[in-house]
């Protein structure tokens, strides 16, 4: 069994909570999605710990950083990032889930000197904004759009739960989740805290809100080549386990020119880190240097 870990560092504004697998080896830095936690890569560290260093932070505004302060967005979450790298030494390979990929893009074009290669897990590619948004929306507009396409996953960060059990049991009923697993359900309990003597979610929703506008393409984006080695995993499956993927085939490949791109089957947007079949893909991925 790796080590796990929970260790901070500093950066702007406060402590940034992390958790580490392993102590020996490359180091491998990687972010979660947009409401998520570090603990999304529980079974990814399990695997890297064993011949890797793979550290994960709860990005600012969720998990145990939640009250790390504003600004949020990509490039305050790139110098984020940024400061693990340098904390645990030197260069990293970094790997990006859903948001996460977003944020990694970003770190690698603002601090490539950091950044050995990109493991970009079903998000990065900017995608096109809703139906009947207009080409240069307001705030309000971009706000709403976002909302409205993401809404399950927002809606329960403004809720509260009577007790453990019952947040658990939302993940459970979650149609992404049918093949049910401890590591899923301590990847809900993490999430949880206490406000104002009331049970909710960790992740701010003005965090989630306010980095949300940076995945979107709300005007023309050329392509361009990233300047690093990249690959791209794609998740057969979308968000609710439906079957149309969240990035649509052959998207990250024409954003980013010169990027390796595969879709990993029998994986949606979640199991593809928190299921044993998408973990070892993306473990796999990063031992990959070739």
């Amino acid at each position: 069994m790796t080590a796990y870990r929970a260790d901070s560092i500093n950066v702007d504004g406060g402590d940034l909570a992390v958790g580490v697998w392993g102590d020996d080896g490359p180091l491998v830095v990687a972010a979660h999605g947009i409401t998520s936690h570090h603990r999304a890569w529980a079974l990814v560290g399990e695997d890297l710990g064993a011949d890797h260093r793979f550290v994960a932070p709860d990005l600012r505004g969720r998990g145990h950083s939640r009250d790390l302060p504003a600004p949020y967005g990509m490039a305050r979450h790139a110098a984020d990032l940024a400061e693990v790298i340098q904390a645990y030494g030197g260069t990293a390979v970094v790997v990006g889930h859903s948001m996460g990929a977003w944020a990694a893009v970003e770190l690698a074009r603002s601090y490539p000197m950091l950044v050995d290669r990109l493991v970009l897990v079903d998000g990065g590619p900017a995608m096109p904004p809703p139906p009947g948004v207009p080409a240069d929306p307001s705030p309000d507009q971009v706000t709403a759009a976002i909302v409205e396409t993401v809404g399950r996953a927002y809606q329960r960060l403004t809720m509260t739960f009577p007790d453990r059990a019952a947040y658990v049991a939302t993940w459970q009923a979650h149609p992404s989740f049918a093949d049910w697993s401890r590591t899923m359900a301590e990847y809900a309990e993490y999430d949880l805290v206490e406000v104002d003597g009331a049970l909710r979610p960790a992740c701010h929703l003005e965090a989630a809100l306010r980095d949300a506008r940076d995945l979107f393409a709300w005007q023309p984006v050329p392509p361009a080549a990233l300047p690093v080695p990249a690959v791209f995993l794609r998740a057969e499956r979308g968000m609710l386990d439906q079957p149309d993927p969240m990035i649509a085939a052959e998207e990250a490949t024409r954003a980013f020119p010169g990027i390796a791109e595969r879709e990993v089957p029998g994986t949606n947007h979640y199991t593809i880190v928190l299921g044993p079949k998408g973990a070892a893909e993306v473990a796999a991925e990063v031992r990959n240097t070739d």
